[in-house]
């Protein structure tokens, strides 16, 4: 088939349009927003991209219009298609119906943390010789693409080994999924479908396997409070199995909240000193911690990741592998081998003795935990932060109030503060006392943390878009100062 997609340079699509394109299809699409690294991925799969939305790009007519979320009515390229009576299917919908129908579904939810669980549970699953196929909102260290079909297409070969040998779970611990050639580890996003479809994405997948990692308020464009995102996360837990695994957070009492609606499947908890998976910490930092399943201690991870976030993360990949078939002792080691995803504090560059960071937090939240595991890994270091407030939730205002209190570990905050933004940041830089600033374009940004930066200083970027290629400018400016 020819396929056009609506949306492709979004992290999800673009990933849509790779296993499209390795299934056979013929593969083009259309963006306003195109920029690394998704446009690169899909520019080395010779996917065709088109800038803009416009008519003519329907035509002549594709067999077939996958429409991203981002889509709405109004956009030319939707008028078009809906007034021409061009087949259309959401993004989630045809993943759902021609990739996962038939596969073992490993889906991985939550408010923070989707991107790299999701990857690191793929690495697990590929160092226990499964081949998983994968869709993740981002690109992978480990893959180096952000989508694969996997074992099952005879395109790819297991990874190097670690010796982890496949075995079932201990019994009388519930249903056993059994094992499989190629799972399908998929992040399991919240947000709705399409324009014509208000669901969570994440009820297209029907999971055998699903992990539950955390919940809060967040998508306040199109969730009123934080029940509307319970009764989501409740429509999944619908879906998966009775011989199915929930791996959930035992520390979210709004997972409890959800779970209390009714669960038909055996849960598995995952928590620090508490569930069914824990960890102990042996660096504060997050770097090393000790894993025990029920009471009983398997072994030592040491790995390049940091904050507690982190360790919740690999408890959680870790229980899902083994739900998977995997030998979870043997994994242990995989864990230091694990790269991890773009834009999850990546470091781009480094100028006489200033770290620079680009990272995807866009949630208070998600800003606190890890700039906490970057203060308990560099100590008294001074740490500046570049901060985008560029999420739906974001430019409403809806985290304003917490913004603050998240930045609580930086030395230094600098927030882009555009014409367009509709509330006031000035607020949150007067509750920082003194450590923080505004500048209302990126080249001013820039200059302000050039003012600032000196040697021993991590700085770190914080937006979940493109953010006009700031960290690496930045590099470039600390090289030519």
């Amino acid at each position: 088939m020819r396929l056009h997609i609506l949306g492709i340079c979004g992290t999800f699509m673009g990933g849509l349009a790779a296993l499209a394109r390795e299934l056979g299809h013929a593969v083009e699409g259309s963006d306003a927003n195109v920029y690394p690294p998704m446009s690169t991925q899909l520019e080395a799969l010779g996917i065709g991209l088109m800038s803009g939305y416009t008519a003519e790009h329907l035509q002549p007519a594709p067999d077939l219009v996958v429409v991203g979320n981002a889509m709405s009515r109004g956009n030319p390229a939707v008028e078009y298609m809906l007034d021409a009576r061009l087949r259309y299917i959401s993004g989630p919908q045809w993943l759902g119906e021609t990739v996962l129908a038939d596969r073992d579904v490993l889906a991985v939810a939550g408010t923070h943390g989707k991107t790299t669980t999701t990857s690191l549970l793929a690495h697990l699953l590929e160092s226990a010789g499964l081949a998983p196929g994968f869709l993740i909102g981002g690109v992978p260290g480990n893959f180096g693409v952000s989508a694969r079909l996997g074992g099952s297409s005879g395109h790819t070969s297991p990874g190097p080994s670690s010796g982890a040998a496949r075995s079932l779970p201990p019994e009388g611990e519930g249903s056993v999924v059994p094992p499989v050639a190629a799972p399908f580890v998929i992040e399991a996003d919240e947000y709705d479908t399409a324009f014509f479809d208000k669901r969570s994405k994440f009820v297209h997948y029907r999971p055998r396997i699903a992990i539950l990692n955390n919940l809060e308020y967040d998508h306040a464009d199109i969730f009123p409070d934080v029940a509307a995102i319970q009764r989501q996360f409740h429509h999944l837990v619908r879906t998966v199995p009775g011989n199915g695994r929930l791996i959930v957070n035992a520390h979210d009492e709004r997972l409890a909240e959800v779970l209390a609606m009714g669960c038909w499947t055996p849960v598995e908890s995952f928590g620090i000193g508490i569930g069914d998976w824990q960890a102990e910490l042996i660096e504060a930092d997050g770097s090393a911690f000790r894993v025990m399943r029920h009471g009983e201690a398997m072994g030592e991870v040491r790995w390049s990741l940091l904050g507690q976030h982190s360790v919740m993360n690999a408890l959680a990949a870790l229980a899902a592998a083994a739900a998977a078939g995997a030998d979870p002792q043997a994994l242990l080691p995989a864990f230091a081998s694990f790269e991890s995803v773009k834009r999850r504090m990546e470091l781009v560059g480094e100028v006489n003795g200033v770290r620079v960071y680009d990272d995807f937090a866009h949630h208070p939240t998600a800003i606190a935990t890890t700039l906490a595991g970057l203060r308990a890994k560099v100590g008294d270091a001074r740490i500046l932060v570049a901060l985008e407030p560029r999420s739906n939730s974001m430019r409403q205002g809806a985290h304003a109030e917490a913004l603050a209190p998240s930045l609580a570990d930086a030395d230094a905050v600098v927030f882009l503060h555009r014409p367009e933004l509709s509330w006031d940041a000035g607020r949150i830089t007067a509750a920082l006392g003194g450590r923080g600033a505004t500048a209302p374009t990126v080249d001013a940004l820039i200059a302000a943390l050039r003012a600032q930066a000196r040697a021993g200083d991590q700085v770190i970027f914080m937006s979940n878009g493109g953010f006009e290629a700031a960290p690496r400018r930045f590099v470039e400016s600390l090289r030519q100062a």
